[in-house]
């Protein structure tokens, strides 16, 4: 029960650093926000394809931003209103601060691609 409000706070987080102006979507945009140190806190979703679950954590493991995989494509397109996302990117340090702790209290680890192959 505990994970589902976690998830719910994670997920109002979400759309709140969206309408702040405080996230960036798109592959491009977030790999970009990852080299040049915009990034706090990068998300891919669970159900994004292996290329790309894999150029986001090699990135965010070489430029050390915490990296998760953790929501569905879905979950994404609705918390930010937008569609064909599958990751997104945090660029506030106060809003990927408290998301990581929300990951860490329900036992959600940083994510490392490792290939379904």
């Amino acid at each position: 029960m505990e994970d589902i409000a976690i998830y719910r706070k994670l997920f109002s987080l979400v759309s709140l650093s969206m309408r702040a102006g405080k996230l960036i979507t798109g592959e491009e945009a977030g790999i970009k926000a990852i080299q040049s140190g915009k990034a706090k806190l990068a998300f891919v979703a669970t159900d994004a394809s292996d290329n790309t679950r894999k150029k986001f954590s090699d990135k965010s493991k070489y430029y050390n931003v915490p990296c998760f995989c953790y929501f569905t494509k879905a979950d994404i397109e609705s918390a930010i209103g937008k569609t064909n996302r599958a990751s997104f990117i945090i660029i506030c340090e106060n809003f990927a601060k408290q998301m990581i702790v929300y990951m860490e209290n329900i036992g959600i680890e940083q994510y490392m691609f490792v290939s379904s192959k």
